[in-house]
């Protein structure tokens, strides 16, 4: 007779013992007003112009490069472009930590896949709780340093919204001087880009700087994300990088949405978000459902309810797809909601007021 093998006592332990990230796509849902991604609402009009399919892509397309550093304010020494954001995070821990001997620190609650990357590396992570207006706790990170190379800030940070103090993060870079990588993931900088730090590359040679086109540039499904660093740290992350990252309409599309004329649509796109941020905080303050509504420098919001259970799965099954952040350290209670089209915002909002009525119906029906 013959016994059935298992394929997992093949994989690494800390495989066998991953959570992956839930992105929202995994997470599923079905609906009509998709607030829980944080993209932008409304697809973005390219047409490809290169038709060169059956050659292999540059690995770093100079056009792509030279655009963004144009945009940046860097020089294209130093600029790296990436399937992502999230390519990049993994790059960083496989170029600087030793699995079993280096840790990475970040401070939550923030962005998952910090995690789930160093997880996956078999890396060890320390966890630094921010404080209690959500900004680092200096202090803690400067007493867990040891054996840390690689440190993961996100400003504004996600699922937050909130800025990390400019002296705050001076503070960190300066504790890691020659002894650790300092990441700050701006992803969401366009929404507040007066606050990047990139003008402190010059200064700091082991800062790094995570970059998307996800975001403000409504470029969610090409999968395109920038390292800004110096010079040396990028050639170290082109050793261990795929030799074709981008695809060729990847690198195409990109380029498109760098040029004067995209660049000029983005920051229309941010300034319509804003201006749909300040409605929806503004109605949202006003539902008695709602027991806060965080300030956000971001294309989202995070609010907390008197029960967000109830809320999100009432508005799941109406096809409202928000996301659930009550599980990170510090959210009881608190929903992260995209910023969506003002018709979105308005049919959110008209949902909490009709459950918030049919709640206070029920209560007095229980209580007369």
């Amino acid at each position: 007779m013959n016994t059935v093998f298992d394929i997992n006592s093949l994989a690494r332990e800390n495989v066998r013992n991953l959570v992956p990230y839930m992105s929202a796509r995994r997470l599923g849902g079905n609906g009509n007003i998709w607030l829980n991604a944080n993209e932008y609402p409304i697809a973005t009009d390219y047409q490809l112009t290169e038709n060169t399919l059956n050659r292999y892509p540059e690995c770093q397309p100079t056009t792509v490069i030279q655009r963004y550093a144009n945009y940046v304010g860097l020089t294209p020494e130093q600029v790296l472009v990436s399937r992502g954001a999230d390519e990049s995070i993994e790059l960083l821990i496989r170029v600087f930590c030793e699995p079993g001997r280096d840790a990475v620190l970040f401070c939550p609650p923030t962005y998952g896949m910090y995690s789930v990357s160093a997880e996956a590396f078999g890396v060890e992570q320390k966890k630094i709780p921010v404080s209690a207006n959500w900004q680092p706790d200096i202090t803690a990170i400067e007493n867990n340093l040891d054996r840390v190379k690689l440190i993961y800030i996100c400003s504004p940070n996600n699922p937050t919204g909130n800025l990390i103090d400019p002296a705050a993060l001076r503070q960190i870079i300066e504790l890691s001087r020659n002894r650790a990588i300092v990441a700050i993931d701006e992803a969401y900088i366009e929404f507040c880009p007066q606050h990047t730090i990139t003008h402190w590359l010059q200064d700091y040679p082991h800062l790094v700087i995570l970059r998307t086109l996800s975001k403000a540039f409504a470029l969610a499904g090409l999968r395109c994300g920038f390292t800004l660093a110096s010079a040396d740290i990028i050639t170290l992350i082109l050793k261990v990088i795929a030799p074709y990252p981008l695809a060729t309409p990847v690198a195409d599309i990109a380029a498109q949405a760098l040029t004067e004329t995209g660049i000029c649509l983005m920051r229309n796109r941010v300034a319509e978000i804003v201006n749909n941020r300040s409605y929806l905080e503004r109605e949202l303050t006003k539902l008695e459902l709602v027991e806060n509504v965080f300030p956000s420098e971001t294309n989202y919001i995070l609010v907390k309810f008197t029960d967000a259970e109830m809320v999100f799965k009432t508005l799941w099954d109406q096809g409202i797809i928000l996301r659930d952040q009550r599980k990170q350290p510090g959210l009881d209670n608190c929903l992260r909601i995209t910023i969506g089209s003002r018709n979105e915002c308005e049919q959110l909002i008209n949902a909490i007021n009709v459950l918030s009525s049919q709640t206070q119906q029920i209560k007095e029906t229980e209580n007369p």
